[in-house]
């Protein structure tokens, strides 16, 4: 084999591109064949990621479609890169997380007997419904993967426990450290966001319906409650999501609400929030890393690190939980600083990410 590795990586989300966009990096910088497949599960948010880091895909499956099921994105997805691996052959496909995506490349790589690695392994809630689909997808990808790259070494030990090979398990840190360390580096810009607001994200599956309205609800009555705070909410794409978080909070003129940021304007309204509302699990690991408070939309966290070591407070979807937490953020400012504290003092990596992912990949080639 040639010291040039054929590398696939492939991306279908936001998060995905934000995430794998520093393993690209790596690899190409060491001179290996590096192909960026994008699926297009979520069309748009995925192209602004990429662009947002001077990527361009070489292949685009496009299996977004109005209304879509995970039925026809899983199927879509295996056929989409299935063809790809047959056409252009691939050493090793990387496929990242907990997507449908992720779940339907690793499924083609496997049925190929190409090596799958699978950035941010080992992830667990203990409950294959929560979070809905991506528990069942990480799980699963992780029995068709060859290379383990854990974020953390309870990541790690959680592969262990399900009897992964011991020598294909590396602890390398999270990638979206790496992103986030790379965007602070090289953009300076400001979001143009009102500073010191509260920023809520959500989106997540088991969200939808009544569990979105009690977030709204008891973010409306915060907003009530202390008349001069600021909101600002980046829309998902999903109308599941934002017709909810509209009728709900849009009556509310201290709140701003966005279409989705790009990344670096992202990273700034971060930096500048008074704190975080969110059930996003990339957040918990980037407001860790900024020393910011992040009220965590979910009743389970795969992240038991951001509750331990990081600034996450998991407050589910209950309205006095996240009314209670949320006056308690913007009334103590002694215990708002104690998160802040934590800047830099990361469980989740220390940006380095990306290089160990490519010293274990041609490590495993016999390369080095």
């Amino acid at each position: 084999m040639s010291a040039q590795l054929k590398i696939a990586c492939v991306v279908g989300t936001r998060p995905e591109a934000i995430k794998m966009a520093p393993v690209v990096f790596a690899l190409r910088e060491a001179a290996h064949h590096v192909s960026v497949v994008a699926s297009g599960q979520h069309s748009e948010m995925l192209t602004q990621a990429l662009s947002g880091f001077g990527i361009e895909p070489d292949v685009n499956l496009s299996v977004m479609r109005e209304a879509q099921t995970l039925d026809h994105v899983t199927s879509a997805v295996i056929e989409g890169v299935g063809r790809f691996l047959d056409e252009a052959g691939q050493d090793v496909l990387l496929v990242h997380g907990d997507t449908t995506t992720t779940l339907g490349a690793a499924m083609a790589g496997f049925y190929r007997g190409v090596p799958v690695g699978h950035v941010e392994a080992g992830l667990r809630s203990g409950d294959m419904r929560r979070p809905f689909p991506e528990e069942a997808n990480r799980v699963l990808t992780d029995k068709l993967s060859t290379l383990f790259f854990a974020p953390t070494e309870l990541a790690a030990a959680n592969l262990r426990a399900e009897g992964a090979d011991e020598a294909r398990i590396f602890v390398t840190g999270n990638t979206v450290i790496d992103a986030l360390f790379m965007t602070l580096r090289q953009n300076a810009a400001r979001s143009g966001l009102p500073k010191g607001a509260v920023l809520l994200t959500a989106h997540r599956r088991e969200s939808w319906g009544a569990p979105m309205e009690r977030i709204c609800e008891a973010v409306r009555r915060v907003m009530e409650e202390r008349p001069g705070l600021r909101l600002v909410v980046p829309l998902h794409k999903n109308p599941a999501v934002r017709s909810v978080i509209k009728a709900k909070l849009g009556g509310i003129e201290r709140v701003t609400f966005t279409e989705p940021l790009d990344y670096p304007s992202f990273v700034a309204a971060m930096n500048d929030s008074l704190f975080i509302l969110s059930d996003s699990g990339g957040v918990q690991e980037e407001a860790s890393a900024l020393g910011k408070p992040v009220l965590i939309l979910r009743e389970l966290s795969e992240r038991p690190e951001a509750l331990t070591d990081g600034t996450g407070v998991l407050v589910g979807t209950d309205e006095a939980r996240i009314e209670a937490a949320a006056l308690r953020l913007i009334d103590d400012e002694a215990y708002r600083g104690s998160f802040a504290a934590k800047r830099g003092k990361n469980p989740f990596g220390d940006g380095r990410a990306a290089e160990r992912i490519r010293k274990a990949i041609e490590n495993f080639f016999g390369l080095i």
